[in-house]
Parts: C-alpha cells; structure tokens; sequence
C-alpha cells in the first residue's frame, strides 16, 4: 500500500484526548458532567481521527497516488486536519467551503497550503452543503486528479470511530462507562461509530444525539444555521433511529452561553457545537435526574470560534444572544476525569 509506512506514523500521533470534569448546578443540584476534549488531538479536533479513517480508506483501495488532489467539501474542521493528512504525505487538497466557515479556520487551511473554493449561493433548506457538494461533483467532471474522501457517505468515517474512539473512552472509564453519552451530528459518522460501539460494549448507556435548529440532520425542520461544526442540510447517511435513545436540539444562543461558562468557571476552552451538546446535556440532567455519569463529546477546542460564539457582535448580527436554560444556574468547576 503506498504511503502505508507514513500512514502508520500518523495514527501514533492520534487519540488519547484527555476526559475533564465540571460540575454544573441544575435545578439547585451540582451534577457531574464528564468532557471528552478532542481539541487536544492532532490538528486541533476529532476530525484528525476522521480523517485519517478517510485517507486509510483511499490508500488501501489504491485511490490515493502521487499526483492526485484530495477533494472534500467541509465547514472547517476536517478540512484542517486532510490539509495536514495532504501535506504530510505529500499530495494536493482542495477544500470547498461556505460563508459560516471561521475565519481562524480559513486561515489555517492557507497556512497548509490548501487550495480553498468558497461557494456563496445558499441551498433551499437554509445552509450551504448541498450547494457544496454540487461544486464537488462539479470539481470530479472537471479534472480526473480529483479523489473525494467523501466523509458523507464513506463507511470508513463511522467505522474510525467505532474502533478507535469508543473503546478509547471505555478504557479511560474502566468498570464504569457513562450512563449517558451525548455527541453532535452533522454528517452523523462520529455519533455513529460510537453509537454502535457503545450498543455492543456498553448497552446500558444511554445514546443522545444532538442537533441544531434548523439543521434536517435528523429530520428536523429546515432554517437558517449560522453556526458551523453542528448541523446539516441534508439527512445523515449513518445514523439510524436504533442507534438513538433521545434526540436534542439546541441552538447558537445556548450554545455560547456553555462555551463562555465553562471557559469562565473551568478554563476549558469548546468550540461552538460542544457548546451545543453541554447545553443539550443540561436539559437533559434536569429531566433525567437518575443519569449521574454523562459524558460529552466535545469535538474541538474554541480558539477558532473568537470570531463567532464568543464574539457578541457576531451574536447580534445574527439576531442571537446568550440564553442560559432556566434550569441551570451558572455554577461550573473542573477536576480531573
């Protein structure tokens, strides 16, 4: 397999994300919140993990030469960690992106030497992927050098999550696994491969995927999205209804409002969808009084959202602002998970 030496070299470097926790007040009760912070894996987010799932995938079926251009459409974080997977290996990457994607994160992929494409005409369920995947499709007619890693429908993006990051953070809670786990979804790989990880390994857990308004992900209502990372315009190809105990939406004002607390209470910097899924968690601790082991999966760090979640003026140019739910007070510390 070529690159396979290379490739191995690279998934040294992967994984072992460090698990933090805070106790949050809610309903007038601390309660322990578990936080899985993939913002300390390689390339800043645990799309290093899907990534490397992808490129494995393409060198083994002998898609992946020299001279080729890796090809993907992305609202930031995958694009970051191919353009490194690129660069270290030694081959092109075209990333097409949107108007939602980060300016920090726009200036990473230049710095890697990415070529990016910005398509700026909205899709009719208010986001910008199908018009994305469209340019894609586009790119592929245009210039066989193209190879699409596809994380929309590639099998490998779940399946580096089932092997590699479920039993990751199985080992790291030993005897006692979460008794509820709460993830994003937007192409639904990451919520996947954990999900049939945790069925096989850990059934008592219970499974919560979390979305964001506007996003039709899960089947939700379409609308406007502003926030990248959380969230799609099209249904995801790898989640199915068994793999999901209990569905929860959140949306941006929530969502900055945990970003800042934490950061505030525990000095640990999320990104804005694990902003999403704290707050998704919060909700579901007032409601569910019996989980007392709930772990999040927060998929990055949140130095490349200053610009957005924790801007106000972005906030209020969006019409948004911070909205605690009335069920957590704003008490939050940390130790160690």
């Amino acid at each position: 397999m070529l690159f396979g030496q290379h490739l191995d070299r690279f998934q040294t470097l992967l994984g072992l994300t460090p698990v933090k926790t805070v106790t949050i007040e809610v309903l007038g009760r601390p309660r322990r919140i578990h936080l899985k912070l993939e913002g300390h894996n390689l390339t800043g987010s645990v799309k290093a993990r899907t990534a490397y799932g992808l490129v494995r995938g393409l060198a083994e079926e002998g898609r992946l030469r020299p001279g080729v251009e890796l090809l993907e459409s992305t609202s930031g974080n995958l694009g970051v960690a191919l353009a490194s997977m690129a660069r270290y290996l030694g081959v092109g990457f075209s990333a097409v992106v949107d108007p939602m994607i980060t300016a920090e994160c726009r200036d990473r992929l230049g710095e890697l030497g990415a070529t990016v494409i910005e398509v700026d005409r909205p899709d009719p369920v208010g986001g910008y992927l199908l018009s994305r995947l469209a340019r894609v499709e586009e790119l592929l007619a245009s210039d066989e050098r193209y190879v699409w890693a596809n994380q929309y429908e590639n099998r490998r993006n779940p399946e580096i999550h089932r092997t590699m990051t479920g039993p990751e953070i199985l080992g790291q809670f030993g005897a006692n696994p979460p008794d509820a786990l709460f993830a994003a979804v937007s192409t639904g790989g990451t919520y996947a491969g954990l999900a049939e990880c945790f069925r096989e390994h850990s059934p008592r857990t219970r499974l919560v995927a979390v979305d964001i308004k506007g996003s039709v992900a899960l089947g939700g209502p379409p609308g406007t999205r502003h926030l990248s990372g959380i969230g799609a315009s099209r249904q995801s190809s790898f989640v199915e209804p068994h793999m999901i105990d209990h569905l929860a939406f959140a949306d941006i004002g929530e969502a900055a409002y945990y970003c800042r607390l934490v950061l505030k209470e525990a000095g640990i910097h999320l990104g804005g969808s694990s902003g999403a899924v704290v707050a998704a968690c919060v909700r579901h601790l007032a409601e569910h009084p019996e989980i007392t082991d709930p772990l999040c999966i927060c998929a990055d760090g949140g130095e490349k959202y200053q610009s957005t979640i924790y801007s106000d003026e972005w906030l209020e140019s969006i019409g948004e602002s911070m909205t605690p739910l009335s069920a957590c007070q704003p008490y939050c510390t940390a130790g160690m998970g």
